[in-house]
């Protein structure tokens, strides 16, 4: 290591193998956190229960990156036998009140109250123990916890307090409001505990960042300036010669859960298949993730089975291969108290390969200022099925002429590498 370096121990439960978004974001910080004068030291589980696993994440990652792993006990396999979809509530779906088994019930207030801030409580104690013994023989210049799970910043909490070394933390999504709360039946000593943990955490640490101004505004109550540093995307410049899909092919890449359900285009798509017949030959829904029953019991409603391609969770690389081809790019934002603020890792991806996007959530929230500012696409609230048919006749009509272009400016600004570069800014400044 070049003697200039600085060292920053990063504490992360999600690291390669495991995949999915929660792991990109820090992926991507310590691929380019070298170029500017910082050298991570990543610490995270050995022996995680990851519920999506892509192996080759990891390999843009230097090769003599140091990582500590220890072990780590989550209660999931004592709860297992509640639930058949155990694996399915860590991805972030759980089922409506009225599918639950008394089972079920149980297990999901167990999960809700006693394992707070979530069920890898158990790893901050040790962790605190361990890593305050490691910085004594291999010191950092600086510590950064990113969450969620929000344990993460409670072990960094502990070694701040017992070290003092400076800490950035880092909030994924938010915590007492992020978007499956709602779900979950938390009591009012619960949810105080949470407000109570939250505050501490964003008090205590020397700098605070998060994803977009909306969960800044909301984290900043707790009287902290916080810093947005946006997810981006690491991918080159779209190769205009890949071909497009031949059909009029409507992809969504990512996770797609209960709230995130777009009925309301579902509506709209089952419209055009019974008045259009070019539509209905040429039509191809192609999910590339894991989709919740929900969103398959409401693609089943409107009776769009035939037209859906499932490839199920894929590598990153094949990810992007979905949306480089793709006609239509599709985003929709949960449909959450704080919907506003959330921005889904995948418009960046979006924006980056060009292709027209339909986003559907808040028009006057944080991803609705990225999208429209960039040019990208299209954004249109849950309910409006009149713009979504006016936009779907329009995007068809031009698929036919071949001229369903994208129209995304520049957006090097949410590059990866440029985005570590602000990090690096905020660690130099601790």
């Amino acid at each position: 290591m070049p003697a200039n370096r600085k060292k920053v121990l990063i504490i992360t439960y999600y690291w390669p193998p495991a995949g999915g978004s929660g792991v990109q974001r820090w992926v991507k910080f310590a691929k380019y956190l070298r170029d500017f004068g910082w050298e991570p030291v990543i610490y995270t589980p050995e022996n995680a229960d990851y519920p999506l696993v892509d192996k080759r994440m990891g390999e843009e990652l230097p090769s003599d990156l140091e990582i500590l792993r220890r072990p780590i006990w989550e209660p999931y396999q004592l709860a297992s036998w509640f639930t058949r979809q155990q694996k399915e509530h860590r991805a972030g779906f759980i089922d409506k009140e009225g599918k639950r088994s008394w089972l079920q019930r149980f297990a999901l207030y167990i999960r809700a109250n006693w394992f707070v801030p979530d069920a890898r409580k158990f790893w901050i104690r040790p962790s605190i123990r361990f890593l305050k013994q490691y910085l004594q023989e291999h010191p950092v210049a600086a510590i950064v916890s990113t969450g969620p799970p929000h344990s993460m910043h409670l072990i960094a909490e502990g070694v701040h307090e017992q070290t003092d070394i400076p800490w950035l933390a880092d909030f994924r999504d938010p915590w007492k409001s992020i978007y499956y709360l709602h779900r979950l039946p938390l009591t009012s000593k619960t949810q105080q505990k949470h407000l109570k943990l939250e505050r501490a955490v964003v008090q205590k640490a020397n700098l605070v960042t998060t994803v977009s101004h909306s969960i800044a505004e909301e984290l900043g109550a707790h009287g902290k300036t916080v810093e947005v540093i946006y997810n981006g995307h690491d991918l080159p410049t779209p190769d205009e010669s890949i071909p497009l899909d031949k059909h009029f092919s409507i992809v969504h890449a990512g996770i797609m859960n209960g709230d995130q359900d777009p009925e309301g285009l579902w509506q709209v798509i089952a419209e055009l298949v019974k008045e259009n017949v070019q539509f209905k030959e040429k039509l191809r829904i192609k999910l590339v993730g894991v989709v919740s029953d929900e969103v398959m019991a409401s693609l089943e409603k409107h009776q769009l089975q035939s037209f859906l391609e499932l490839p199920g969770y894929v590598s990153h690389e094949k990810v992007y291969a979905y949306q480089t081809k793709a006609q239509l790019l599709l985003l929709s934002i949960n449909k959450v108290p704080n919907a506003k603020g959330i921005i889904t890792g995948k418009l960046f991806e979006y924006l980056a390969v060009n292709r027209p996007i339909l986003a559907i959530g808040p028009a006057d929230g944080d991803l609705a200022t990225i999208l429209n500012g960039s040019g990208g696409g299209t954004i249109l609230e849950h309910k409006d099925t009149e713009g979504m048919k006016q936009f779907l006749e329009v995007a068809f009509q031009k698929y036919q002429q071949g001229k369903l272009l994208g129209t995304t400016k520049d957006v090097s600004q949410y590059s990866r590498r440029t985005l570590t570069r602000q990090l690096a800014k905020l660690l130099d400044s601790l």
